[in-house]
């Protein structure tokens, strides 16, 4: 049996060498495979050379949902999202619902856990911030990493956990399995969609986050690692962090430190459980400790910025953020025309660029 990935390239044998390419992270193909873009360390490129005829492109698709992952996409179920064994993740929308015809993305697993050296390498995490992160975990503070899709926030989850005493016990939960830990008392729990069937008793209910999170209590968690959040699993886990189980590392989508607490605000609220607002935000306050944003522009990840959420003042009604570290890509034009990179970086009581 071919692995799955192998199989991908029977369907989609235009793409077959960006699948098998190490530097290609992403692949996206747009408007009914006549557009394909690639995602190639860290730079996005356009292939006008290549694509891919609608009819054979919804044939793979159908074929990837139905061999790949044991599912559906049709007319009737035109959004398809799935995992394949080896991590990687695809995710495909049919026509009409995708106004110029079919659009398939993958993003492929890298195998590659980045350690917290590299990343200083790179230039993704400054010198400046290690110290804070270092000390904010062996203190056991909770850490909010904080980004766009695609900024590294797993990849930073990943190389922050490295820091965790092994004799610690750890729970990850995900929706789809992404972070790569070593530890060695570590587990690993994973949501579960729904599969329907033909027989009403054979029926598998899903299995959401928020189930998991609050099953975890019940495990001994040292430290609780959630992947992402994105929905009522945020009052689940704010309680958990409010009631002993510090240390926790968990990602979030939002477009700054200052944004991810209303983002985070807004999940607990989704969850349905009715909290009078002053007491919500005062328990955010006192559960998170670090707000750490990535960006990504121009190719390039980084850390963005660094806070502390100290507290809520209820008669402001205000969240005390204090930077402790910020800094700001800055694209000017060269001579030749092209673009020059440099960063522009704000501590307390200082600013400076390189």
């Amino acid at each position: 049996m071919k692995n799955s990935l192998d199989l991908i390239k029977t369907f989609l044998r235009p793409i077959a060498g960006f699948l098998e390419d190490p530097d290609v992270s992403e692949i996206m193909i747009n408007r009914g495979g006549r557009d394909i873009f690639v995602e190639r360390s860290g730079q996005f490129l356009y292939h006008p050379e290549l694509g891919i005829p609608e009819v054979e492109l919804n044939t793979a698709v159908k074929n990837i949902a139905r061999v790949v992952t044991g599912d559906e996409i049709s007319i009737q179920k035109p959004i398809y999202d799935g995992r394949l064994p080896d991590g990687s993740r695809v995710a495909a929308i049919l026509a009409p619902c995708s106004a110029d015809g079919t659009t398939l993305t993958i993003r492929k697993f890298q195998n590659q856990r980045w350690t917290l050296d590299q990343l200083q390498q790179t230039g993704a995490l400054p010198a400046e911030v290690l110290p804070h992160l270092t000390a904010a975990i062996h203190k056991r503070k909770n850490i909010l990493i904080v980004g766009g899709t695609g900024t590294g926030k797993t990849t930073m989850l990943n190389a922050l956990a490295s820091l965790i005493p092994d004799s610690e016990r750890l729970v990850v939960i995900e929706d789809t399995s992404e972070i790569q830990l070593n530890a060695s008392n570590l587990v690993r729990l994973e949501a579960r969609k729904a599969q329907p069937s033909d027989n009403p008793d054979e029926n598998i209910p899903a299995v959401e986050i928020r189930d998991l999170v609050k099953a975890v209590l019940r495990h001994r968690p040292d430290r609780i690692i959630l992947g992402e959040i994105r929905g009522g699993e945020a009052f689940d886990l704010l309680q958990a962090l409010n009631t002993g189980h510090s240390g926790s590392l968990s990602t979030i989508h939002a477009n700054s430190a200052a944004a991810a607490v209303s983002r985070f605000s807004n999940c607990v609220i989704s969850s349905g459980i009715e909290i009078p607002d002053h007491a919500l935000q005062g328990q955010i306050a006192d559960a998170l400790d670090l707000l750490l944003y990535i960006e990504r522009r121009h190719g390039k990840r980084y850390v963005a910025e660094l806070a502390e959420l100290r507290s809520y003042d209820h008669d402001c009604k205000r969240h005390d953020i204090v930077p402790l570290y910020r800094r700001e890509l800055i694209v000017t034009k060269s001579h030749t025309g092209g673009d020059e990179l440099a960063f522009k970086i704000y501590e307390p009581g200082t600013e400076k660029v390189f």
